[in-house]
């Protein structure tokens, strides 16, 4: 056997390769990337690129669940999130406003909290993991607070927001 150098060292022999000896698989040596427009390797560049051509999935958007699994069971942290959340609206359509809008409140910290435990949360991860903590942890705080400190007979009183909403208005 003949030893080749060039590109039909590149692209490798084969029996099955033909009258040629040479078959069309490509080999790269060293780390590549999907192949380029002229269907060989490219070699990786650790430099970020000039122009962005595709959207990065959000750190820990992978599936929750193994991919044999059926749909649901693979979104589970979102589904939680939003059977409570569909209760919570549920609860506040029956007239329930308080426990309702809770319900929601504590559903959305619930997100917050998934979101920072789990590796892998599926489609509850929108963007960064600190940008989706803070955002569902944020907006479930003040749901929860605002549905504390509703009118009439409040459970939760802050007495300075009284003074603030007389002097304000």
């Amino acid at each position: 056997m003949s030893e080749t150098t060039g590109p039909e060292a590149e692209r490798g022999s084969s029996p099955e390769a033909g009258e040629g000896g040479t078959a069309d698989v490509p080999l790269a040596k060293g780390a590549v990337s999907a192949p380029g427009p002229d269907g060989q390797p490219r070699k990786v560049s650790r430099r970020f690129p000039l122009f962005t051509r595709d959207t990065a999935r959000p750190e820990g958007g992978g599936r929750a669940a193994a991919g044999d699994a059926p749909a649901p069971a693979r979104q589970w942290p979102l589904l939680s999130v939003v059977s409570l959340v569909g209760l919570g609206l549920l609860l506040t359509a029956f007239d329930v406003f308080r426990v309702g809008t809770l319900l929601i409140g504590v559903a959305l910290i619930g997100g917050a909290v998934l979101r920072w435990a789990l590796p892998d949360v599926g489609m509850l991860a929108v963007r960064s993991r600190f940008t989706d903590m803070v955002t569902y942890g944020v907006l479930g705080v003040a749901i929860a607070l605002l549905a504390m400190m509703a009118q009439p007979e409040p459970w939760l009183v802050i007495p300075f927001l009284d003074d603030t909403l007389h002097y304000t208005i």
